[in-house]
């Protein structure tokens, strides 16, 4: 589409807002159109989000907004709210993932609703690309994966800390507030004040395997861990092969392509050899001894196929579970299999110290993940 036919088309959009009854000044449309510049503009979830972010001021607008959408856009006066999202889902991904055959369709399918059809074509495709392995992925799979996983939000655990805050009710009373508001009333009984332990997100810190056996897998869950890093700040990636390397800053952009290049760039034994004891133990002796390890939750991403000492990596899974909350092993090798045991040397030396063995193999283990940190 041209450029100037997209303003025009942003212009009008932002008029048929206005007429609707949201405040939408011309500022506000010359910084919905510069809004979309980075953004794919024939993907409809980032114009969604490019126009509510920037026309819309206030909550109660945000129902206006989405039904001008709906019309404007997808030519729909009154749909249910979860249309709307299938629909922006179903288009970001049709593209990407639905291959469909150039066969002429029987005249029943042609009476039914053409949106309606490239809904459900999508939403199979979605449902299968998500449980199959990283490596028997097309391209086409992948970048539709990717943009999958840009939706992710982890959440890490919480604990609670020494500190408490002041709360409507709990165990422990605040004798400094109720004594102050009592003054206020000049000596007069009041309501006993509270408080509470705060509550602190845990550390989440994730080892990835990047050595040659794990090619199939490394750059899924490189970009997994980017889209952990943008969810939330308290996360550390380190990738390792035969060294330790720690790319939380190149993954700090919001890009992916540029934190992506910038992380590979910054791996130098990237599809090399494997040394997990010997990396694991230099990241407890230092980064892990220097605190980032204490109370965290430790997600190691890695076949388990190691060359270096086995009583290396027992002496530094010992420590890191010492100073560690939880230890999570993701093997791509345990597939689908609820029943898998370690056959390789490496993971029957580091399983007395693992908490929690998935698979991270497709995209249905990392969601499985996303679940599972919260109720650690």
């Amino acid at each position: 589409m041209p450029a100037q036919d997209l303003v025009s088309l942003l212009v009008a959009f932002g008029r048929a807002v206005r007429r609707a009854g949201v405040s939408v000044g011309a500022g506000d449309l010359l910084t919905f159109s510069a809004a979309t510049v980075p953004l794919d503009p024939t993907d409809l979830l980032d114009l969604y989000w490019a126009g509510r972010t920037t026309l819309v001021k206030r909550r109660d607008d945000i129902a206006v907004y989405d039904e001008v959408f709906r019309e404007f856009f997808l030519g729909e006066k009154n749909p249910v709210e979860e249309l709307l999202d299938a629909q922006l889902r179903a288009t970001a991904t049709a593209g990407a993932v639905v291959d469909v055959p150039a066969t002429d369709p029987p005249a029943e399918a042609a009476e039914q609703d053409e949106d309606e059809v490239e809904m459900g074509l999508a939403a199979s495709s979605v449902t299968a690309v998500r449980s199959k392995a990283f490596g028997a992925c097309t391209d086409e799979e992948l970048v539709a994966l990717r943009r999958i996983m840009q939706q992710f939000r982890l959440t890490p655990p919480r604990r609670r800390t020494r500190r408490s805050r002041p709360a409507r009710h709990g165990h422990r009373p605040d004798m400094r507030r109720t004594v102050r508001r009592s003054l206020h009333l000049l000596g007069e009984p009041v309501v006993m004040q509270w408080r509470r332990r705060r509550v602190k997100v845990r550390p989440l810190i994730l080892l990835l395997d990047v050595s040659g056996s794990m090619a199939d897998y490394s750059r899924a869950l490189l970009q997994f861990a980017h889209s952990a890093r943008q969810a939330t700040q308290r996360v550390e990636v380190f990738c390792f092969g035969t060294r330790l390397t720690r790319i939380t800053v190149p993954l700090r952009r919001r890009s992916p392509d540029a934190a992506l290049a910038e992380a590979a760039g910054a791996v130098v034994d990237w599809d090399g050899g494997t040394r997990i004891g010997g990396c694991l133990d230099e990241f407890a002796r230092t980064w892990g001894r220097r605190g980032m390890a204490r109370g965290a939750v430790i997600v190691i991403c890695s076949d388990g196929l190691d060359r270096g000492s086995p009583q290396v990596l027992d002496t530094a899974m010992e420590r890191l579970s010492r100073l560690s909350h939880s230890i999570v092993w993701m093997n791509p090798h345990r597939g689908s299999n609820r029943d898998y045991r370690p056959q390789t040397v490496a993971m029957m030396v580091a399983e007395p110290h693992i908490d929690v063995l998935l698979s991270g193999h497709d995209l249905d283990s990392l969601a499985e993940l996303a679940g599972l940190l919260p109720t650690l």
